[in-house]
């Protein structure tokens, strides 16, 4: 018993961290979907910037889907090219709030 339960601790440890990486970009899109929203509520973002960034968005999510699909878990090299498209993206996101 002691031995399976050692197993499923090492299974777990080297699984989740995949899973969460996955799950804090999946959690970044959320956070700036409700950004982008929050602008065009506000009117600070227009049509045509919403439908921009809205492009960008989907982009962001095929790829997120596309890298987690390959193997079941996002690598550290898709993790980082990820979060640099995603700090872009927040950034674009800032420049049409505040243009």
């Amino acid at each position: 018993m002691k031995c399976f339960a050692y197993a499923a601790l090492c299974a777990g440890a080297i699984f989740l961290p995949s899973v969460a990486s996955a799950g804090e970009v999946y959690h970044r899109e959320v956070n700036q979907q409700q950004r982008i929203y929050h602008g065009v509520k506000n009117g600070s973002i227009d049509r045509t910037e919403l439908r921009q960034l809205e492009r960008r968005e989907a982009s962001l999510e095929a790829a997120r889907r596309r890298d987690v699909r390959r193997d079941g878990h996002l690598t550290p090299q898709e993790r980082r090219q990820l979060n640099r498209r995603e700090n872009r993206f927040s950034h674009t996101i800032y420049r049409d709030k505040h243009d």
